[in-house]
């Protein structure tokens, strides 16, 4: 009991001499058998918290302790932390890359050191280890370009890529431009665009998208943009020439901004991803991993080094037509939230609450 106490109050010390956040659980009693470091890209970006929330809880639940660390979009930054995770004594560390390659160096250090490391929902490229949790993400870019096409089956489309640092970003346009591509062969659809910002940030992606009307003097049908946030700044831009709800575009992650934008009528779709399922899910892998259990892989990614064992899940494209079925009957997000800003006369009949 004081080896575990003395290992915590050093962390906390540590952290708070790096001016980290660090949020810690431990099972019932307070000793956990299990130590799980857990490095987040960015807290900052609401998707990161829920699954941070869920997997903490889950991980308690099963009795182990979870060191939290945020590098809040900075790859150096994650990288000295996983280190700083390293000598806290974690039994097994799941990290959230911010950049899929660079973090590859600390990945191998970990498993040298005798550390498995699990890829969640990112994927470490470059290095040994243990397994990867995520969704099926060419999926989620076929989807968003699914929806897409079907509602402008012909026109001139800007494609607003996510991190170029993010192997998830390059997963997402594989699967555009897998329904994209045909169309764009037959000439029924133009690329008048294609940029990546950095960071999935707002900003950039509204600075991005206001270049793009300039120079195609606001003749863009449609955005097919990676994820909610780069979604909210295209937007933005849009909403400043108004055109705002006029170009079909689509998103990622179900942010609730994102889902109250669909059901004002600005942001097309977006494509939830069950948090509650890859967070728990990863927190049982981390304690199966850890106690040197046997696991169920259903698939297997080439990362560049090898082929990790790897579980997939289902994403769920989400419209104003299946909002209330999909991420508030999941509890995702309240009734009363996603249609805050609708008039109650405008809003569909809902029992749920």
């Amino acid at each position: 009991m004081k080896k575990v106490i003395s290992l915590l109050l050093i962390g906390m010390l540590v952290l708070a001499a790096c001016g980290q956040d660090a949020d810690t659980g431990s099972g019932g009693d307070g000793e956990a058998s299990i130590k799980i470091g857990l490095s987040v890209a960015d807290l900052t970006l609401e998707r990161w918290q829920h699954d941070r929330d869920i997997f903490i809880e889950t991980a308690e639940s099963l009795g182990a302790e979870v060191v939290v660390q945020s590098a809040d979009g900075d790859e150096a930054v994650q990288t000295n932390q996983v280190e700083n995770l390293l000598t806290q004594g974690v039994d097994v560390l799941v990290i959230i890359a911010h950049n899929s390659d660079s973090i590859g160096a600390a990945a191998a250090q970990a498993q040298a050191e005798g550390v498995p490391v699990i890829a969640y929902d990112r994927m470490i490229n470059n290095a040994e280890i243990e397994a990867y949790i995520s969704f099926d993400n060419v999926r989620v870019g076929e989807m968003q370009a699914e929806y897409i096409t079907e509602q402008v089956p012909t026109g001139k489309y800007f494609l607003m890529g996510g991190a170029p640092t993010d192997n998830n970003a390059h997963m997402f346009r594989e699967g555009q431009m897998n329904i994209i591509q045909p169309l764009v062969d037959s000439g029924d659809i133009e690329i008048v665009g294609d940029q990546w910002a950095d960071g999935w940030s707002a900003d950039a992606a509204l600075e991005i998208m206001e270049n793009a009307l300039t120079a195609n003097n606001n003749e863009i049908d449609a955005v097919v943009a990676s994820n909610d946030s780069t979604a909210g700044g295209a937007i933005e831009a849009l909403n400043a020439q108004g055109l705002a709800g006029e170009v079909q575009i689509s998103g990622q992650d179900a942010d609730l901004a994102a889902v109250q934008r669909i059901v004002e009528g600005t942001q097309s779709m977006t494509v939830y991803k069950q948090i509650h399922l890859i967070a728990s899910q990863a927190a049982e892998l981390a304690v199966k991993i850890a106690n040197g259990e046997d696991v169920d892989f259903d698939d297997s990614i080439n990362n560049g080094t090898i082929d990790v064992p790897s579980i997939l899940l289902a994403p769920i494209s989400v419209n104003a037509d299946n909002v209330i079925e999909t991420v508030i009957e999941d509890g995702f997000h309240s009734f009363e939230d996603v249609y805050r800003n609708v008039p109650e006369s405008d809003r569909p009949e809902y029992d749920g609450e």
